[in-house]
């Protein structure tokens, strides 16, 4: 009996449609939208459409967008001065840098310059290492693992109490998955590259969370009957047959996978929509902390520190946190 396909078209749309109703219940009552700021450096085509993507979503959501594009020689110092004005922009509620940056700039540097209360992309240490202590709250969450999250929990797959395996230990996807599942109190591995007999490891698991970037690693074979496996992969596969010549495959094995899986996400269709639709959520909640009528300080929780300078006050709470 094949697997139940999770549709993530259908469920990232009902997401964007509740944060564009939420957006304009926030427009009714304090005459203000949310809004989100993206720094391009560079001519990548590939990033020049992503980039085109998140403003067309911010559009149709009612969410205000900003926008800054930079040559490819831009300076590591002209980066950090555009983020630092966005950091000081009270419209903007979310900060996001395209990745990846031309080699000349540090991206770790620009991206700890984002203001951790605009961190949309969830990135920051502040947030990270909140997310990773029990009985804290990231201001954010990195967007795709939080899809993944949406994916199981809007299906109605139970987590709590389950094994949950995540393939790939990326800081972008795999780490944070497998934090986010396990504050939802499942049992979780992590399988990478060293780990010997993934498959045996797999296959105790109720959820798999596949994100090697390795195209179809997971088979069908390495699975428990009835398993929930979100493919998060995307990888183009050589097909004379297209007209491109190449289709767009995950890191499981389709076809094996579906037919011992209970539920399963298709690539494509399964995990990239719900990536944007959560950017939006994150911006719109970005934005409701900031209009909330409570204090600074109460919306930041253990971040209760007020300093003159946005520069100096992101430098010294990287600085303690490391410490």
């Amino acid at each position: 009996m094949s697997a139940t396909i999770i549709d993530g078209k259908a469920i990232a749309q009902a997401v964007r449609e509740e944060v564009r109703e939420k957006v304009a219940a926030m427009r009714t009552r304090t005459g203000k939208v949310p809004g989100l700021a993206v720094v391009l450096v560079g001519e990548r085509k590939d990033s020049q459409t992503y980039v085109r993507s998140k403003k067309k979503a911010c559009e149709e959501a009612g969410i205000e967008s900003f926008g800054t594009d930079l040559p490819e020689d831009a300076t590591e110092d002209e980066v950090l001065a555009v983020v630092e004005a966005y950091n000081a922009d009270p419209n903007v509620h979310g900060i996001l840098v395209q990745l990846p940056m031309p080699k000349h700039i540090n991206e770790e540097r620009v991206l700890g310059a984002i203001s951790y209360e605009k961190d949309v992309d969830g990135f920051h240490p502040l947030n990270i290492g909140r997310l990773s202590q029990r009985g804290r709250e990231p201001l954010f969450v990195p967007c795709t693992p939080r899809g993944c999250i949406e994916l199981l929990e809007r299906t109605g797959i139970p987590i709590a109490g389950k094994e949950a395996v995540v393939v790939g230990r990326s800081n972008v996807v795999g780490t944070p998955a497998a934090l986010l599942l396990q504050r939802r109190d499942a049992t979780v591995t992590i399988v990478h590259s060293r780990t010997p007999n993934p498959e045996e490891i797999c296959r105790r698991a109720d959820i798999v969370i596949a994100a090697c970037g390795q195209m179809e690693m997971v088979k069908g074979s390495w699975l428990k009957p009835g398993c929930a496996v979100i493919d998060v992969g995307i990888n183009a596969k050589d097909d004379p047959s297209k007209k491109l010549g190449y289709r767009l495959v995950g890191d499981v094995e389709f076809d094996s996978a579906k037919e011992v899986a209970g539920h399963i996400t298709p690539v494509p269709g399964g995990v990239g929509p719900m990536t944007i639709a959560i950017l939006l959520q994150n911006t719109l909640e970005g934005a409701e902390r900031a209009y909330a009528p409570s204090s600074r300080a109460d919306r930041t929780g253990d971040f209760r520190i007020t300093l003159e300078s946005q520069s100096w006050s992101t430098t010294c709470r990287a600085r303690a946190f490391t410490r």
